[in-house]
């Protein structure tokens, strides 16, 4: 129906007749003469209709936006004055000499201007995904995947499907079930990830897979998450640690110089406890020059048991930001605001202090806490700081969860409120993370109970777990966490170790585990992996603000889809075939 696309008519087909398909993407009536931009996946190309074809310019006049059509027409160069250098095709026209309208549209659900709540834009999402810059980003899409396989393929990779119907796994997050027809009462899980399936393929002998795959958890949503979305799942065996991080950052640094022509350089490698410590973040973006400051041993003896609480206890932390410059754009109104921003990360509050005037000391400070404060405290902290003149000073003292979690999401607000952010692009690597986090008594496994121990026998880990490292890495960008992974266990003995720590049965991990921890036994070699977020991946390198913006059919953040309203009921011959029966909402027993 078309011999090329409206995107790619340029000035080597001037003279040339074409045919071309797509929508109007606007028309513009000046009387005797119609100009219409003319869309498809490829790009916009402007056809005019004039009166030399009066029937064609006719139809030209009942033409609305979004109208399918085809254009049959000659190619001809701009005048000069008329050439749009904000078009890729603007350097051409199309004369049109024939108009066939395909489908009409009808007056549209959506606002051409754009001001469309989320909820519209998902539920006419067939509408949405024409405008230019979603349609462009679904093609970046592919082109990243297309990239990725490249990639991997040329290094052995193969690629080999998993189960979708599969038992549960444990994730960290709930499963979403689906119930068996065939026996009654049982249930299959999604898969979170195909974690024990891309581990039995190692013991399986494939050696490098790799698999561009549907996840599912049923989790509280955000910007960055979705019930499904997509991983680049990778496993390898034979690999050591350092060799999956290396596959793997080439394949991420290859991406980004083919698609974006951006060179990431070597990633840097930073521990878990530095990034904590730095930054109170485990994905810490490297653009934010602010960094936090411990300060415990100043304030171990000052007067405010605020701070000389927290300094004194081994669980505590006392820790600052100095904000260069901050003193002056920060009123107490905008610090009364950061105060109630903190909070929500458990900070019972965050006092402050402002260097008005260093060379004056204690005179040319300002702070409420300034009369808890000794003079040599306030030199050691001014000089652990490097404040300066019109530098202001955040503090947090409370358990070491809650001033890195507060004082890091506070470097990252005050980072982006204040334009502090440098450069592009600033990738790492996190490592050696804790094997195990310890609440209310019981362990439980920093990333899953399949992560092998750091350089540790069986015998060392049970002897001392809360000491322990385990062998896994994440690949953080710009404060996002593009992919995590780790060396998995392939010892029997160390698994069951493992296990123990975390109070996991012999029985329960026979019930769960059972055909993982068999294979176990049949000489299952050393093997490690990793798994990508497609969906952030792209997300970031389209400068898009959410995974939504970079999925074709994406969910709502309650885990709905307004084009297909599900979910929805199911009628109840299916429900008795399944064995199932619902039990009434709180709205519908009230009734």
């Amino acid at each position: 129906m078309r011999s090329l696309y409206c995107g790619e008519v340029n000035e080597s087909h001037v003279g040339q007749e074409v045919t071309l398909c797509g929508w109007v993407n606007r028309r513009r009536d000046l009387g005797a003469v119609i100009f219409l931009d003319l869309r498809d996946r490829e790009g916009v190309v402007q056809v005019v209709y004039d009166p030399d074809l009066p029937d064609v310019l006719e139809k030209a006049n009942t033409l609305r936006n979004e109208f399918c059509v085809q254009v049959k027409g000659k190619v001809r160069a701009r005048p000069e004055g008329q050439i749009n250098k904000d078009m890729a095709t603007g350097a051409i026209e199309v004369l049109g000499l024939e108009l066939t309208i395909l489908n009409k549209a009808a007056p549209l659900p959506l606002d051409s201007n754009q001001t469309n709540s989320e909820e519209q834009r998902l539920k006419y999402r067939y509408l949405d995904l024409r405008r230019p810059e979603m349609t462009e980003r679904l093609r970046f899409r592919a082109k990243v995947t297309s990239a990725v396989r490249a990639s991997l393929e040329s290094q052995g990779f193969l690629d080999i499907e998993t189960p979708i119907l599969t038992a549960a796994t444990p994730e960290g997050a709930r499963d979403y079930l689906v119930p068996s027809r065939t026996h009654k009462g049982q249930f299959f899980a999604l898969p979170q990830s195909p974690q024990l399936f891309k581990q039995l393929l190692m013991m399986s002998g494939m050696e490098r897979y790799y698999q561009i795959v549907k996840c599912f958890r049923d989790e509280d949503l955000r910007a960055d998450r979705q019930p499904e979305f997509t991983q680049i799942d990778i496993e390898t065996s034979f690999m050591s640690s350092d060799q999956v991080m290396a596959v793997t950052e080439t394949m991420i640094r290859e991406l980004f110089q083919q698609l974006l022509n951006v060179d990431l350089g070597e990633f840097p490698r930073m521990p878990y406890s530095e990034a904590m410590a730095r930054f109170g973040s485990d994905k810490p973006d490297l653009r934010n020059p602010l960094e936090i400051v411990d300060i415990a041993d100043i304030a171990k003896d000052v007067e405010f048991k605020v701070f000389s609480g927290p300094a004194n206890d081994k669980q505590g932390r006392v820790a600052v930001i100095c904000v260069p410059g901050g003193a002056a754009k920060f009123s107490r109104k905008g610090i009364d605001e950061l105060t109630k921003y903190v909070g929500i990360y458990g900070a019972k509050g965050m006092p402050w202090l402002k260097v008005n005037d260093i060379e004056a000391g204690l005179e040319g400070l300002q702070s409420p806490i300034l009369k808890f404060l000794n003079q040599d405290a306030v030199d050691a902290l001014l000089a652990r700081t490097q404040a300066k003149t019109g530098d202001i000073i955040f503090f947090g003292a409370d358990s070491y969860n809650v001033v890195s979690e507060s004082l890091g999401a506070l470097r990252l607000k005050v980072g982006e409120d204040l334009e502090l952010l440098q450069g592009d692009w600033k990738p790492l690597w996190v490592v050696d993370f804790p094997m195990f986090e310890e609440v209310d008594g019981q362990m439980h496994a920093i990333h899953h109970p399949f992560t092998a121990p750091t350089n540790l026998t069986a015998e060392q880990l049970a002897a001392n777990p809360a000491g322990a490292l385990s062998d896994a890495y994440d690949m953080v960008l710009n404060g996002c966490e593009l992919g995590g992974g780790s060396v998995r266990i392939h010892d029997q003995a160390m698994q069951a170790t493992v296990f123990r720590i975390l109070g996991i049965s012999d029985q329960e991990a026979q019930e769960k585990f059972g055909f993982l921890l068999e294979a176990l036994q049949y000489g299952a070699p050393p093997h490690a992996g990793l798994a990508f977020g497609l969906d952030r991946l792209v997300m970031l390198m389209t400068g898009a603000s959410s995974i939504r913006d970079v999925m074709a059919f994406p969910k709502t953040t309650t885990a709905a889809c307004p084009l297909t309203n599900a979910p929805g009921q199911a009628n109840p011959a299916q429900l008795s075939e399944l064995g199932i029966a619902c039990l009434a909402t709180k709205a519908e027993s009230q009734e």
